[in-house]
């Protein structure tokens, strides 16, 4: 059965992304006192729930890696991944090291070699330092889409309600007990969130069971569980206090949102067309943080601290904007081709 395009998916992905922005901005920056010279105290105390976003990415992109993964082709989906992640990625990485060369120093250094390396979207895997912090969740992504891949070359996508479960067990046993190897292996910190897209994905096109009703239910019980795990490590490193009810509470709007989703009930929002910031918020993701933080870093406390946060955001969606249109839409077309080509004739 065909369904319909899902708008609201943009719209989330958009949010994810600000919620970030706002979180490095408002406050991480300045919080641990080591990126950005500039202090927000306004928005200080929401903001530092906004690191949540990521984790949000990670629910949305189990929805849509397994929708991707659906017609059990391995070829088609490597290529639908390679280019959504590596035209922008190029750009954003490229603008990053150049701003960093030109007005990084001293707090922010980078090399020829770690850009050559970070261009590759491995230099996690090989122990090279990232041009920008905020790449550590392309390399969870990366993991994830890893394990779907296998499932892909063996044709098994059909039994991903199966792996879901053994994962989700697996994870929570990992985390509760501390088993790092498995944990680093099997993404466990975040795999809450990728089975959780995923089991709504399957809800969207099948319907609830029993199975994905507890899928549900574990996985949301190991999100809460490893969010005040994490906020419980992170108040020292940014001298700060996180309220476990308001993170539980914002995971459990994620679910709610989902289900709504999944449930084809979210009404005007969904009949809406957000494609275009849907679009940039992959850009905007990888080109905020650092360049922000040189920014502020030149500007302040010269430019008041309003119109640079407020200045420097609206540059960053303009400049996400410009790659999107310009770099990664005409870039994913060639590339796309080349991959397709090369397929073909190793095929022949």
């Amino acid at each position: 059965m065909i369904k319909r395009r899902l708008n609201e998916l943009d719209l989330l992905r958009f949010l994810a992304a600000i919620a970030v922005v706002f979180f490095h901005y408002a406050f991480r920056g300045y919080a641990k006192g080591d990126m950005s010279a500039m202090p927000y105290p306004l928005l200080a105390e929401p903001a530092k729930y906004g690191y949540l976003g990521v984790e949000l990415f990670f629910m949305i992109s189990g929805f849509v890696i397994l929708m991707t993964a659906s017609n059990n082709n391995l070829k088609k989906f490597f290529i639908s991944r390679a280019i959504r992640l590596y035209p922008a990625f190029w750009a954003c990485c490229t603008l990053t090291f150049v701003i960093t060369l030109f007005i990084g120093q001293p707090r922010f250094t980078a090399d020829f070699y770690q850009y050559i390396v970070n261009m590759t979207l491995l230099s996690e895997f090989v122990g090279v330092a990232p041009i920008d912090g905020v790449y550590w969740s392309l390399f969870v992504e990366i993991k994830f889409y890893l394990m779907i891949s296998i499932l892909l070359g063996f044709k098994k996508i059909e039994k991903i309600e199966t792996c879901l479960v053994f994962w989700l067990l697996i994870s929570a046993t990992a985390e509760v007990l501390g088993f790092e190897k498995l944990r680093s292996i099997l993404i466990t910190d975040y795999a809450c969130y990728f089975i959780a897209g995923a089991t709504f994905y399957i809800i969207w096109t099948k319907g609830f069971t029993k199975t994905r009703v507890l899928l549900l239910a574990g996985s949301l019980a190991l999100a809460c569980y490893t969010a005040v795990v994490w906020a419980e490590l992170i108040e020292t490193k940014y001298a700060t206090e996180y309220n476990p009810l308001i993170v539980c509470s914002l995971i459990v709007l994620f679910y709610m949102t989902f289900y709504l989703i999944a449930m084809n009930k979210t009404g005007v929002i969904g009949q809406m067309n957000w494609t275009t910031i849907g679009a940039i918020t992959y850009p905007l993701y990888l080109l905020h943080q650092m360049i922000g933080f040189m920014i502020f870093n030149v500007a302040y406390p010269g430019i008041n601290s309003h119109l640079l946060l407020w200045g420097t955001i609206a540059l960053m969606i303009e400049a996400s904007y410009l790659i999107h249109k310009k770099v990664e839409v005409p870039v994913s077309g060639f590339v796309k081709r080349l991959l397709s080509a090369s397929f073909n004739r190793v095929r022949s």
